[in-house]
């Protein structure tokens, strides 16, 4: 069984960061491999031209076994989910008339690319909206509003694994079987989930994949990763750089420019992905990842909360139920009789860092977080 692993981490003691949704921090390990990298930059000789490929090879093999991808060349790395988004826009082959489904208040990123899908294509944009208004079984509901929202006019269902503001659970290999019945592809947005909570794109039929490498990856900012299935095998990349290219390893030969793309997804690589200091990091988080088990992770989110949400039912707060969230990130809603103002005061004072949605609490531990994070949240919520 998994246990805290805070003390592989630099928190202040003092502070209860119950907020990896926001940004994780990065583990000691993973700094001191981008400080090495930050020294190695200060000798560019000892840079080899292989260096360029070969770590950036190994990082997309460690991904390729968290998501379970068929072969690291079906990995791209990416600045940044929007980027990623953006490219599986551009090689959609839509018509007019047709549907793109995505939920309510997603996160920006998987949205504005289909807003301008939709208009430049004339295509429908349906947004399932959150059954707020139902006391319980939201989740399911929610779902189900989904699957409805499929037709034969639907080409593509664009949603997240978990809601990023209410953490709420989509059954991806549903959906994306009712997708593929249509002829839709499903393309997901992972960035709130992958690294924390298992999932495997072949037996859940994701057709796209796109991750922010900073929150449950536990990497640095402007490292992101895509998986792509073979519905993108032939597409048009975003830019036209170099190292996307066919034989791009022969510096010697680069001058003896390449109409033909590097193989699958490689394609996709944005330009300057062997930046050596993001890179070695990411190298290090997504092997601690697979050294701890994103399962085990998940279940250690679960058990360390598990007590806790019964307690914060009883006081009035609505939690969904544990089918349909994911136990590393959910949210709260608040009862009507608790100021949004006092209780962000009340965890300001105790140094205890959540995200406030509205009327949710938005609560996002993992394996640095211990009881003593909890309690300290429990006490607050329990009070206020």
């Amino acid at each position: 069984m998994l246990t805290c692993q805070k003390h592989l981490f630099s928190l202040d003691p003092s502070v209860h960061y119950i907020n990896g949704a926001y940004m994780s921090p990065i583990s000691n390990a993973v700094a001191a491999a981008g400080i090495e990298s930050v020294k190695k930059k200060m000798q560019p000789y000892t840079i080899m031209p292989t260096d360029f490929f070969t770590e950036t090879h190994q990082l997309k093999s460690l991904f390729a076994q968290i998501v379970n991808a068929e072969e690291p060349q079906r990995i791209a790395l990416i600045p940044s989910v929007s980027y990623g988004i953006a490219t599986v826009g551009k090689n959609i082959k839509a018509q007019k008339g047709q549907n793109i489904v995505i939920a309510e208040a997603q996160f920006p990123s998987n949205v504005y690319t289909w807003r301008e899908l939709a208009k430049e294509k004339d295509l429908q944009l349906k947004t399932v909206p959150y059954p707020i208004e139902l006391p319980k079984g939201r989740g399911e509901a929610w779902n189900q509003r989904i699957l409805e929202s499929i037709d034969n006019q639907t080409a593509v269902v664009a949603l997240s694994h978990v809601h990023w503001a209410n953490g709420t659970k989509f059954n991806l290999k549903a959906i994306s079987t009712r997708a593929h019945e249509v002829g839709a592809l499903l393309i997901v947005d992972g960035t709130q989930s992958v690294g924390a909570l298992p999932i495997d794109v072949q037996s859940m039929g994701i057709d796209a994949l796109i991750c922010g490498g900073y929150k449950w990856l536990m990497g640095a900012y402007s490292l992101g990763y895509a998986y792509y299935s073979d519905y993108f095998d032939n597409g048009k990349p975003l830019e036209d750089n170099w190292i996307n290219r066919k034989g791009a390893e022969d510096f010697r030969r680069l001058i003896d420019y390449q109409d033909d793309y590097a193989p699958l997804s490689t394609r996709y690589d944005m330009g300057e992905k062997s930046n050596f200091i993001n890179v070695s990091m990411g190298i290090v988080a997504l092997q601690q990842l697979l050294d701890w088990g994103i399962e085990n992770i998940q279940n250690y989110c679960r058990n360390l909360t598990k007590d806790a949400v019964v307690e914060w039912q009883k006081h009035g707060f609505w939690v969904e139920e544990q089918a349909y969230r994911g136990h590393h990130l959910f949210g709260i809603q608040m009862p009507k009789h608790v100021s949004v103002e006092k209780l962000q005061a009340a965890l300001s004072e105790r140094k205890i860092h959540v995200s406030v949605r509205g009327d949710f609490v938005r609560i996002s531990p993992n394996i640095y977080n211990d009881e003593a994070d909890i309690a300290a949240l429990t006490r607050v919520l329990t009070q206020i």
